[in-house]
Order: structure tokens, then C-alpha cells, then sequence
């Protein structure tokens, strides 16, 4: 196999400007996609999903939202079903829900989104503004219930995490959880983990940023909670690090063709992690994404391999 870049892959498998008219469901060609069990009650999810930060969050404050129409069939038609959001990200939840309305989809992704009407820890949050937040959430999906809603970044945990508890109980909402991407707030969430009983943490996890394999991933083995990662390319940082150098050879050994996948496939094979969703507007990179989810994962040897390979590039 023949180990390109990113850059290289999606102009090879997609043609000039074909990102729009290129089938994601030929990806399945290549294996059938990966999915991994929910904890608490055994539901499998597939293991690459979509965010909705970053760009995808810029696109979706414009008139012209076609781009991430066809970003969505491209989750959906490559096998993926998660997509995560927040009121927080700006028109994001707004716009998506409006879009997988009209594409008639809705019923086929895994909605996960987040509840924080105060801010940060400590900040007080108003119940009946916490409640009134999940409603519009699941006015603007326009389903029965969400499938997951996560208290954001750690805010006023006493307050939201009940609230949450509320809608489970009502049937409105199937999965609840807490996130935060902050290492500050690391500890209160640990703590929270230990005190709670939840479905769902959401953390940030990449090769180069893996603060959260001491404590957080084991705990969440240990409590049976699933976890989203975030930023599994540390953003943009991870492309701006390896930068023009070819996807090493020994990829091939996990079925890696890009460095897309070769970072997705480090995250989502750690035990512990149930899902990861990095964001993008772009289908092509959608597409690209979802092949981390195909063939084989890792083992904890070459997991080693490729930390390995990516803290000796310069960059730090």
C-alpha cells in the first residue's frame, strides 16, 4: 500500500473539485466500520463522528450552508452516525439541526449536545435558563429526544447535572454526561466522575496532547462511561507539525492512509475512548475522517510506535 499525505489522498480519491459528487458509501468497500459499545447500556456507535467548533461553526453562520448539507451525507452515507454540538458554537446547533431536517436524516444521527447556561464552574447557573436551553435544543433537532446532552466544560455541575438527570427521567433525553476541554478543570472533573453516576465524559485526547491517559481514561473504564474525544488533531496543530512528510510506512499496518487517519486511529484505539469527533465544513475531509474508522485499529505496541514517532518530530 502506498502512503500519501492528507493533501495527496483526498486529490487522488476525490479528483479536482469532485468532493461534492464522490460517493462516501465506496469507503465501506474497504471494511465495514468500526464501532464501539456505550457502557451503560451496550448500544454501539461507530467510532468517527463529526463536531461542529472551528470552521464547520463558521460555515454555519453564512447564507450558503451547501457545504455542510454535504458534509452530513457524507457522515451518514460513510457509515457514520454521531454528530456533536453545542448552543455554545455559535449558529452551529441551529443550522445543523435545520439541515439533517431537510435532508430527512434525522432519525439516523446520534445527536450529542451540551447544556451550560453559566459559564464555567462556579458562575451559578439559572435552573429555569438550564431548562429552557435543553428545550430549544430539542426544538431545533425536532426529535422525541436527544440522544446525548453533556453538561459544557465543567459548568455548575451541583446545578445542571440534576437538570439533565430530570430529562433522562422524563424520557427526553437517552444519555447524559460532562466535558471539558481545559486541563485546569481536569481535577473537578475527576471528581465529578467519582461522585456521579454518568454515560458520558467528553475530554480533548491526540497523539500529542495525552494528559488524559492518567487518570481520566482509566476512570472512565472503571465508572463504564464512555467518552468523546475532542480535538483529536489538536485543532489544526497536529497537520502544522508533520506538515509536508509522508504518512510513515508502518501505517500500512493499521490500514492508515493519511494522516487524517493515522492520528484517528491512535484515538479511538484506546480502550477507553468510544467515539471521536473532530469538525470540519469540508466533505472531503469528512470522508477522509471516516476512513480512520475503517480496517484494523492499532494495538497498545504500534500505539507506542506512533507516539513515539510524533514526539520525535520538531514542534513540541
Amino acid at each position: 500500500m502506498h502512503l500519501i499525505s492528507r493533501r495527496d489522498w483526498l486529490a487522488l480519491t476525490l479528483g479536482a473539485g469532485a468532493a461534492m459528487t464522490i460517493d462516501p458509501r465506496g469507503l465501506l468497500a474497504q471494511g465495514t466500520m468500526v464501532t464501539k459499545a456505550i457502557p451503560s447500556s451496550g448500544e454501539r456507535l461507530p467510532v468517527i463522528g463529526l463536531g461542529s467548533s472551528a470552521t464547520f461553526a463558521q460555515v454555519a453562520r453564512s447564507q450558503d450552508v451547501t457545504a455542510l448539507r454535504e458534509v452530513f451525507k457524507a457522515l451518514v452515507d460513510g457509515g457514520g452516525t454521531v454528530f456533536d454540538t453545542a448552543p455554545g458554537y455559535g449558529a452551529s446547533e441551529e443550522t445543523a439541526g435545520r439541515i439533517v431536517n431537510e435532508l430527512g436524516i434525522a432519525d439516523k444521527v446520534f445527536w450529542a449536545t451540551k447544556l451550560n447556561v453559566a459559564g464555567r464552574s462556579g458562575s451559578g447557573a439559572d435552573p429555569a435558563a438550564a431548562r429552557q436551553q435543553v428545550a430549544t435544543s430539542l426544538a431545533r433537532v425536532k426529535k422525541a429526544k436527544i440522544d446525548l446532552i453533556q453538561v459544557h466544560n465543567m459548568g455548575d455541575v451541583g446545578v445542571q447535572i440534576p437538570i439533565l438527570r430530570e430529562f433522562k427521567q422524563q424520557g427526553k433525553v437517552r444519555y447524559i454526561g460532562l466535558t471539558t476541554t481545559f486541563e485546569g478543570q481536569y481535577e473537578g472533573l475527576v471528581a465529578t466522575m467519582r461522585q456521579e453516576t454518568l454515560d458520558f465524559i467528553g475530554v480533548d485526547y491526540a497523539i500529542d496532547n495525552r494528559h488524559a491517559e492518567a487518570t481520566i481514561l482509566p476512570l472512565a473504564e472503571e465508572r463504564k462511561m464512555g467518552v468523546f474525544a475532542y480535538a483529536p488533531f489538536g485543532r489544526t496543530r497536529l497537520f502544522k507539525r508533520v506538515g509536508d512528510r509522508p504518512v510513515p510506512d508502518f501505517a500500512k499496518e493499521f490500514d492508515a492512509r493519511t494522516w487524517a487517519q493515522f492520528f484517528l486511529k491512535f484515538v479511538v484505539s484506546h480502550p477507553a475512548v468510544t467515539v471521536a469527533t473532530p469538525a470540519t465544513s469540508q466533505a472531503k475531509n469528512m470522508i477522509d475522517n471516516l476512513g480512520g474508522g475503517l480496517g484494523r485499529l492499532p494495538d497498545p505496541a504500534m500505539r507506542q510506535r506512533m507516539a513515539d514517532y510524533v514526539d520525535a518530530l520538531p514542534g513540541a
